[in-house]
């Protein structure tokens, strides 16, 4: 009965659901945020119910399988080099679009009466709240950082008991497939979630409410793109790899981060891509791609801080010293690292950034008007990074199958659960 709908390409279902969600919320105005948003966090909250049960049983399973393969230091620290890497490369292309557009200069807009800044976490404190004192809590509240700790150490566990424990590495192997079969019919509900979160954005904002700070919303909006199609094209091209295969692999992974402005949401179709589509190997997949929604933020993380700085510095009328740019250059790299996993991370990182060179850090409560909307872009820059970096340590070490990261693909994402949809396992 829905086979016609099963032929259509993934990705233009999804486009659909963008395009027609657009069209009713204009259309029904707030009326759309009560009637159609529910439909957008039905699709979110399915997302996040399979994130962690499928982050768990996806690191034990990989952090065994890897302990036979190479050394899971060695590939970490790979994976963590160039997430630093690329961070520094996205504050640049941030404090280049600033310059460029000036996005502070003009704006005549008060903070929200209400707007208290968010409290950032210590360094020491992050580090401490990486392991969990009650694992099942972490489990439940879906403290992703925490659930990757755990499930990492229990995977050493289970290759350190060797023979004794083959039934139950059996078991965790299976579970891991089972989760990626759940998600593969949760990502299915795509088009309608995007439908319902589209129409509900529109509907509650309307399309000309906030053009005071539109300055602000292209450049970041430009940001992202530069940064997504020449620095992670050009770091492809650098590794002898495709970047039109890689961003027509990552496809699935980029939509869905765009219509939830959610890492974690993005995170089944962002892990699926990278393996199914890009061909990285599974094991390590489970666990660079997790590790990655919890501490790779370039949009969130990079641009988005250092273009609030000059946002900020334009705005109250203060000139920026060389040593406030290195500044907001070091606090955006190294405060992502330990800001990522806590809610709200844009601001947060915006926060951090702003208090360390010295900027007022009421600025933000201005763009808090528009961080829907500069959220759905950089989570998407967030997410492509997140699936970029595994695929450049899995080139540099062996681990990526360029028979499949080269292969003509005439639908993008879901595989065998998705009826004619033409994809491939």
């Amino acid at each position: 009965m829905l086979k016609w709908w099963f032929r259509i390409p993934f990705w233009k279902r999804v486009a659909g659901g963008f395009v027609f969600g657009a069209l009713a919320g204009w259309l029904m105005g707030p009326a759309a945020e009560i009637w159609l948003q529910p439909l957008g966090t039905l699709y979110v909250n399915l997302i996040r119910m399979i994130a962690v049960p499928l982050v768990f049983f996806a690191v034990v399973n990989a952090v065994s399988a890897l302990h036979g393969q190479r050394s899971v230091a060695a590939l970490g620290g790979r994976t963590f080099g160039w997430f630093a890497i690329t961070a520094m490369l996205a504050v640049g292309v941030g404090l280049a679009m600033a310059f460029l557009f000036d996005p502070g200069v003009g704006v005549e807009l008060a903070p929200p009466p209400d707007y208290t800044p968010r409290e950032v976490p210590t360094p020491v404190q992050v580090l401490l709240d990486v392991v969990p004192t009650n694992p099942f809590a972490a489990l439940a509240e879906g403290r992703i950082l925490q659930v990757i700790f755990f499930a990492g150490l229990l995977g050493f566990a289970l290759v350190k008991l060797g023979g004794r424990t083959a039934g139950l590495r059996d078991l965790v192997g299976q579970a891991s497939e089972a989760m990626i079969q759940v998600t593969r019919f949760v990502l299915e509900v795509t088009p309608i979630g995007t439908f319902g979160l589209i129409a509900g954005l529109v509907g509650a904002y309307g399309f000309g409410k906030l053009l005071p700070l539109g300055n602000f919303v292209l450049a970041l909006y430009l940001g992202c793109a530069l940064h997504i199609v020449f620095v992670y094209g050009g770091l492809l091209l650098a590794h002898g790899l495709s970047p039109l295969k890689f961003f027509r692999g990552a496809a699935p992974g980029m939509q869905v981060a765009f219509v939830s402005s959610s890492s974690f949401a993005a995170l089944p179709a962002a892990l699926r891509s990278v393996t199914h589509n890009l061909g990285v190997n599974r094991d390590y997949a489970a666990f660079a791609v997790p590790l990655g929604a919890s501490i790779k933020m370039d949009g969130c993380g990079a641009i988005y801080p250092s273009l609030a700085a000059v946002f900020a510095a334009q705005y109250y009328g203060i000139e920026l010293s060389f040593a406030q740019y290195v500044v907001i250059l070091l606090a955006s790299v190294l405060g992502s690292f330990g800001t990522a996993g806590v809610p709200g991370t844009a601001v947060v990182m915006a926060t951090v950034v702003l208090s360390a060179a010295g900027l007022p850090l009421e600025v933000l409560g201005i763009l808090l008007a528009i961080d829907r909307i500069l959220d759905m872009m950089r989570t998407m820059t967030n997410v492509t990074g997140q699936m970029l970096v595994p695929v450049l340590v899995a080139r540099e070490t062996g681990l990526l199958d360029r028979a499949v990261y080269d292969a003509p693909l005439s639908d993008i994402g879901l595989g065998e659960a998705t009826e004619g949809t033409g994809a491939r396992d």
